[in-house]
């Protein structure tokens, strides 16, 4: 599939040069090296969006439209009226890499920029090569520049705007439009001067709106979510947060907490920040088919105790299924599924597992004495009391599950100190490497050395210790009024008696 994606590129790229005149043997030559060598790098440097098909389809196809469409604005350009000296200024040169940087990130803004310019170059005249080729260069890494984080669409105008200022300098720079004329206050100088000023600026704000307008059907198309996507995602109205708010309190509650943490944690190492919240949000929506059976949702009854370990266990493990099977039901993204699934990965179910071997070890001790419950007997079977899986696969999923172990077992801490804070999150983090539960996720060590403080930073700031506030008093109430027959009197009775009394 990949191969026929190049190949498709590449007739492509035959197609664009067959419309353009004076191509020869040379130039020929030229294209073939470039695109090998496009091909080359985009498959050794970048290796994460070459191994999915989408994004190689959006990469190449994103090139060769936004070639596409620079060849047809010029053309519009020339058989317009507007002349030689407007013709970089009404091409989109920062199209493919304002789509391409937002959507697969800054490198691949940076790839697109070198080799739309490379192509380009070779379907303009010879005279224009090295000018088209600034232009369209600087074009492009002003917009990956400016969209280093696109929170909002706003900023692609942003973006836009930049762009078309960039153009229009680079074009003044190579002579395209001349400046030696304005100091002598020629009307006409400064009239051509205005109107490429006009045109560069709209053509990148254009450009903007049009990137801002097409993100949506492409991340639909592609599977990709942008960070605008991400916080349009984390109201809290969602209808699943909702009913978790009135059904399962404690469970989003703790899930406001996860999510708090593995934001802070997520930007100290340079991982999706915002997906992680979003994510951290809906981990624990599966509780919502049994929330009294989780011990955050419980007001007095434990609905455990009358089940043995092994059921117990059977409904804590199946949280994660029927979390699974409402976010498919309700469409949300693909990335939260996957945290929903990996967030507990293959661990163990410990507090019911001990549970159902300190059972065996009574059996085993009262055997002689009259029939006992055998349901967990006379083997235990580790595997029935794991999680499906899988392990986390990514940074962002790995956090999440940190995270989520860390504040469950926060809440055990009696008397939180700073001290006793650092070693519950050092004591979780171990063992679940030890356990091989980060073994995928692409967490290094010096990452865990960084979320292991940030966890505890944040944990100390939420389970801060408070001072003992004194009684209130009301002062200067005569101590007779303060409570009759056992009973407090109110306010706004003691200031009517000592009013009386002051008038007496």
């Amino acid at each position: 599939m990949r191969g026929g994606l190049y190949l498709a590129f590449a007739l492509g790229m035959v197609g664009l040069f067959a419309g353009v005149d004076g191509v020869n043997s040379s130039r020929v030559v030229e294209a073939v090296v470039i695109m090998i060598s496009g091909l080359a790098i985009f498959h050794l440097n970048h290796q994460q969006s070459a191994s999915r098909n989408g994004s190689v389809l959006l990469v190449f196809g994103g090139i060769l439209i936004h070639l596409w469409l620079v060849k047809l604005a010029c053309g519009v350009a020339l058989n317009s009226g507007l002349g030689e000296n407007y013709e970089f200024l009404v091409m989109p040169m920062a199209l493919a890499p304002m789509v391409h940087s937002v959507l697969l990130g800054q490198r691949a803004g940076v790839y697109s920029s070198v080799f739309v310019s490379l192509f380009g170059a070779l379907t303009v005249p010879s005279d224009d090569r090295w000018a088209f080729f600034a232009i369209s260069l600087f074009c492009g890494l002003a917009s990956v520049f400016a969209t280093k984080r696109v929170s909002k669409r706003g900023r692609l105008l942003r973006a836009g705007l930049w762009v078309g200022i960039m153009a229009l300098l680079v074009d003044l720079a190579f002579g395209k439009i001349s400046m030696e004329s304005l100091a002598f206050s020629d009307s006409e100088s400064w009239t051509i001067f205005g109107k490429a000023c006009l045109i560069a600026l709209s053509t990148g704000l254009l450009t903007g709106l049009f990137v801002g307008g097409v993100l949506p059907l492409l991340e639909g198309v592609f599977g990709l979510t942008t960070e605008m996507s991400w916080l349009e995602l984390s109201d809290l109205n969602h209808p699943l947060l909702r009913k978790m708010q009135i059904e399962a309190p404690g469970t989003f509650h703790h899930s406001l907490i996860v999510a708090s943490l593995a934001e802070s944690a997520a930007e100290a190492i340079g991982a999706n920040a915002v997906m992680s919240r979003v994510c951290a949000y809906f981990h624990d929506i599966g509780k919502l088919n049994k929330p009294e059976y989780f011990i955050e949702n419980q007001g007095g009854l434990n609905p455990h105790d009358g089940l043995t370990p092994t059921m117990s266990a059977l409904i804590i493990v199946a949280h994660v299924k029927d979390g699974v099977d409402l976010a498919i039901k309700n469409k949300l993204n693909p990335r939260i599924l996957e945290v929903i699934q990996e967030h507990h990965g293959d661990s163990l179910v410990y507090y019911f597992y001990r549970k159902a071997q300190e059972r065996l070890v009574k059996h085993n001790i009262e055997k002689g004495n009259g029939p006992s419950n055998t349901d967990d007997l006379p083997k235990i079977d580790e595997k029935s009391f794991r999680y499906p899986g899988p392990i986390p696969q990514t940074r962002e999923s790995g956090i999440i599950s940190l995270a989520d172990a860390i504040e469950s077992a926060s809440r055990t801490i009696s008397k939180p100190s700073p001290s006793r804070i650092r070693a519950l999150v050092d004591e979780i983090v171990f063992k679940r490497v030890r356990d091989g539960q980060l073994d995928a996720c692409g967490l290094t060590l010096n990452e865990l050395k960084t979320i292991r403080k940030v966890f505890a930073a944040t944990l100390r700031s939420m389970l801060h210790a408070r001072i003992e506030y004194p009684k209130d008093q009301v002062e200067d109430a005569p101590s007779d009024l303060l409570s009759k027959g056992g009973k407090v009197v109110s306010v706004e009775e003691i200031e009517r008696v000592r009013r009386r009394r002051q008038q007496g």
